[in-house]
């Protein structure tokens, strides 16, 4: 039996034309989820929680890709702070959870490891994008709602809106009978 909500996760990170400097390394800046109630088959609620890197700066390049500057990130939480709240306020541990592709799983992974704070999240992650590549279509977010003819709300590269976006592509799956 299918859960009833499932939390839709898009993170942005730190990030470089290139190679990161020195003693920098990639660091989630923002988290964007989307509540998803897929019986009712529809979006609940939008979250964004802003996190502070420890290490790295906000490169000019990363700015241009999702807006965020430094001095916004600078006035977020701290990354176990983030994951404290997604705990306790969005079921973290206990409701399954959706991203598109691998990387925000991975990259939560790898910060939790780094900085030795516990994994917001249960085991039960699914990977939307290859769900959707299940209908024959590899493709980025972006590209999936121009196929299946949804508007792409917000901007893209933005933690809040790429997890509402996707969580849009959910539903579409869902009506589709692709989703599990």
């Amino acid at each position: 039996m299918t859960a009833r909500l499932v939390n839709v996760v898009d993170v942005e990170a730190t990030c470089w034309q290139g190679s990161p400097p020195p003693g920098q390394v990639s660091e989630i800046i923002e988290i964007g989820l989307t509540v998803v109630d897929l019986v009712a088959r529809e979006r609940l609620a939008k979250h964004r929680i802003l996190v502070r890197p420890a290490v790295s700066a906000v490169s000019g390049f990363c700015t241009e890709l999702t807006g965020l500057t430094q001095s916004e990130v600078d006035g977020g939480v701290s990354f176990a702070d983030a994951c404290a709240t997604l705990v306790a306020e969005h079921d973290g541990r206990k409701r399954g959870w959706a991203s598109w592709g691998d990387y925000d799983r991975k990259q939560f992974t790898r910060q939790c490891r780094a900085t030795g704070v516990d994994y917001p999240f249960g085991n039960r992650h699914t990977n939307a994008k290859a769900v959707f590549a299940g209908e024959g279509r590899q493709v980025g977010m972006a590209r999936a709602l121009d196929i299946v003819g949804l508007p792409l709300e917000g901007r893209h590269h933005r933690g809040d809106d790429d997890s509402w976006n996707i969580a849009a592509l959910v539903l579409h799956m869902v009506e589709r009978g692709s989703w599990s």
